[in-house]
């Protein structure tokens, strides 16, 4: 399940709520019960998988004559 990063508003507390991703955009209430609360933008990091291997050869051709 996602995690979502908010900030409250009334008292300045920043939280993470684990919800659906249907429920994203849903209101979120601050552990100390305020409801004017905003969701934070967050980066996500992606790890593992496939790496990208570098185009062999030299210049902006791959390799070829750019003249």
């Amino acid at each position: 399940m996602p995690r979502y990063d908010y900030r409250c508003r009334a008292c300045g507390a920043t939280f993470e709520m684990s919800r659906p991703m249907a429920e994203a955009s849903a209101p979120a209430a601050c552990p100390d019960g305020h409801d004017d609360t905003v969701k934070l933008l967050s980066t996500v990091a992606v790890t593992g998988g496939a790496t990208a291997t570098p185009p062999s050869g030299g210049g902006c051709c791959g390799g070829g004559c750019c003249g």
